[in-house]
């Protein structure tokens, strides 16, 4: 059997490996910014998200250390997760990138408003050009 990515000396890879799987780095950016979090509320901020799939990525997240679960025996129990001090690392990446993406999200608006604009003002020039072309 081959030895994972990790093993083999790429530690990005094995990183990747755990957040690039689908709602990971949502999960961790509702905790990164909003602190600790009760499960219930987490699945609401976490839209789409079932509440199997939820558990599933929050246990990894646990086990490599990204987050913390906190068990409290009440009626009915209280299950609270937030970000250890090594997700606090990643939260900083995590802040640029979502910086980054607010920058390309208003490029995107602005490519998308523009072309509207560019075949307006042809069609105005091809009218305008016909007009003076074919005068009556």
């Amino acid at each position: 059997m081959g030895k994972t990515a990790e093993e083999a000396g790429c530690p990005i890879a094995g990183l990747l490996e755990v957040l690039a799987r689908p709602w990971t780095l949502q999960i961790l950016w509702v905790l990164s910014t909003n602190g600790p979090t009760r499960f219930g509320e987490l699945r609401r901020q976490v839209e789409g998200i079932s509440s199997r799939v939820l558990s599933e990525r929050l246990r990894v997240l646990a086990q490599h250390g990204f987050v913390f679960r906190d068990y409290e025996p009440t009626i009915p129990p209280s299950v609270t997760y937030g970000i250890t001090k090594r997700m606090q690392d990643i939260s900083k990446v995590l802040a640029d990138l979502n910086e980054l993406a607010g920058k390309w999200q208003q490029e995107d608006s602005r490519l998308r408003a523009k072309p509207a604009n560019v075949k307006l003002a042809r069609r105005r020039t091809n009218v305008d050009a016909a007009v003076a072309a074919n005068p009556r």
